[in-house]
């Protein structure tokens, strides 16, 4: 596994950031919203942990982290779109909860890889993207999301 570049370590201290913010507003409002001073930070630092995760080329190429950057930064410009404009209405609130909460997603999927091909120093748990410890967190994560959306959706049709 290569060094941590100072980018690499900006970008990841700032996801742990916006990973914390998102918990906490989703904890305290049940959906993220630019109305929320907890949502407005996890936004804005989701978009730079997106930025920054475009100029980290450690791996190789542009690869599946750079694409999940990419989703992050339109996921988050969906929602905000949908929450500013009301595109489609009263259904606006189910496209923003869904862009603002596939973010989190998005987070999580690079945020575990790393963590598991990097830790414990000098013997991480995986060596591998394809190791089922991994592709096992990924599909946790999935389940998880499914389960929020559904649960905020549900939540967005009683308000």
């Amino acid at each position: 596994m290569p060094e941590m570049t100072l980018l690499g370590w900006f970008h990841t201290v700032l996801g742990v950031v916006a990973l914390v913010s998102a918990f906490y507003t989703l904890y305290h409002h049940k959906i993220i919203s630019l109305n929320q001073i907890s949502g407005r930070i996890y936004i804005l630092v989701t978009l730079i942990v997106a930025g920054s995760a475009l100029g980290i080329y450690n791996q190789g190429g542009f690869g599946i982290a750079h694409w999940l950057a990419v989703l992050t930064l339109v996921a988050v410009f969906g929602g905000m779109l949908m929450e500013k404009l009301q595109l489609f209405g009263k259904y606006s609130k189910y496209f923003q909860m869904l862009g603002y909460s596939s973010t989190l997603l998005f987070h999580m999927i690079p945020a575990i890889t790393d963590f598991l091909r990097r830790l414990p120093v000098g013997d991480p748990f995986v060596d591998s993207f394809d190791d089922p410890l991994i592709l096992s967190f990924h599909l946790l994560f999935f389940v998880i999301y499914l389960g929020g959306i559904i649960t905020q959706g549900v939540w967005l049709g009683k308000r």
